[in-house]
């Protein structure tokens, strides 16, 4: 019951693990791959907006797979993310939808107005 408590202030157990798991994964890439995914974390935490840790997980986990293997691949990084990263940025997020936060902001707003509708 504790740890059910704790995790609900400090976030879970697993997601804490497989972050640290990720983050290992992550040091064995050659520099400039590791280079390129830190600029895609970091897009990633600011703009993607996922608020569901296992979705963000699942994300940053599916990211270094590509990444991982078009290192091993020695794939240049431009076939990886193209000519705009943001863009590959971008449709990359879109495969995560369900943890972004704009999508709860999105639900309780039809709420509301089915809430008005309602009382109308």
């Amino acid at each position: 019951m504790a740890a059910g408590w704790i995790e609900t202030v400090t976030g879970s157990f697993e997601d804490k693990k497989r972050w640290r798991q990720y983050k290992a994964r992550k040091q064995d890439l050659p520099q400039n791959y590791r280079t390129a995914i830190d600029g895609l974390e970091r897009y990633f935490m600011y703009a993607g907006a996922i608020v569901k840790g296992d979705v963000m997980m699942q994300m940053m986990e599916d990211l270094l797979d590509l990444i991982e293997q078009a290192a091993s691949d020695a794939a240049p990084i431009r076939d990886i993310v193209g000519d705009d990263p943001v863009e590959f940025a971008e449709a990359f997020l879109l495969n995560y939808e369900d943890g972004r936060w704009v999508n709860k902001e999105r639900k309780r707003l039809g709420d509301s107005i089915d809430k008005a509708v309602r009382e109308s």
